[in-house]
């Protein structure tokens, strides 16, 4: 069969495009936050796997952290209950908690595990209480139009302490963490963590490359709708005081905020619904997000 010349010099330009990307990444950590259509669209979760299993292959440390909101929504109405969010936040009895820890740590967990085996990685899936890694005390939220009045949301957690060791020997063993954002408590509690936390955190303590946010959107956007490809703290702040951001959103920004100020080189919230969004944005000149600056 003739080869195509146009079809081979576009894909040599995107193999010598990634060159340099690879090389400056190399041994280098880069934690990503998957949830959205990305976990729930077939054709997204397949190429999300591969992008994954790609990075791990040419030399970089993928450790992957991820949610499941739809698919607790889905259990929930199952048996009956209705979710509920406050400030973006899952208000979690102790019912909501058991069909949490067995959606995350178990269903979806595990069905990402085997997707990124299937690719031919060796993924290996966690939650906060293997080796008690994600230490956690309950959450205690602010009213924000009463800061003074703090919500009692069940049990939601605040990471109080992250052990990077067992991360560590599963990298070191050419394995890929999937981790499930639950986390312990001093007593044994367990507790349900916002799931953009739990991966700003661990790339905090990781001294992550990069920690990116694979969400449903195409990035953070302005009051029109338009992608803001570069972004400061002082610009987000404004967003949020005028409504330009809120709901889900504002975790999200949140631990994205803490985890450039804390050392992380970059942060970058993409478009979990373009294919391969984990490759374009980290082995490519064209990003598909947004950057948020540390400064």
């Amino acid at each position: 069969m003739p080869i195509n010349q146009t079809t081979a010099r576009q894909k040599a330009a995107t193999l010598a495009e990634a060159l340099p990307y690879i090389r400056r990444f190399h041994g280098k950590t880069i934690v990503i936050k998957y949830g959205g259509n990305a976990m729930t669209d077939e054709n997204l979760k397949q190429c999300f796997a591969r992008d994954v299993v790609l990075l791990k292959l040419v030399g970089m440390n993928p450790v992957v952290v991820h949610g499941g909101g739809p698919q607790i929504e889905t259990l929930l109405a199952r048996v009956g209950k209705e979710g509920k969010f406050i400030q973006g936040m899952r208000v979690t009895d102790a019912e909501t908690m058991e069909v949490v820890e067995m959606v995350l740590g178990g269903q979806v967990n595990k069905e990402i595990v085997n997707l990124i085996n299937q690719h031919g990685g060796k993924a290996v899936g966690l939650t906060g209480k293997d080796g008690s890694f994600i230490r956690a005390r309950k959450l205690l939220m602010a009213n924000k139009d009463n800061p003074e009045d703090m919500i009692d949301i069940g049990q939601v957690g605040e990471i109080t302490q992250i052990d990077p060791s067992l991360i560590g020997l599963l990298d070191s063993g050419a394995f890929i963490p999937v981790i499930a954002p639950i986390g312990v408590g001093r007593d044994g509690e367990t507790y349900n963590i916002n799931a953009d936390v739990v991966a700003g955190k661990i790339a905090e303590v990781l001294k992550a490359e990069k920690l990116v946010l694979l969400t449903n959107t195409s990035g953070v956007l302005d009051k029109d709708g338009k992608l803001i490809t570069g972004i400061t703290p002082k610009q987000i702040d404004a967003m949020v005081e005028d409504g330009t951001l809120s709901g889900g959103m504002l975790p999200k920004i949140g631990s994205a905020l803490d985890a450039a100020r804390s050392g992380v080189k970059s942060v970058h919230i993409i478009d979990g619904r373009v294919e391969h969004a984990l490759l374009l944005e980290i082995l490519t000149d064209e990003g598909v997000g947004t950057l948020i600056k540390a400064s």
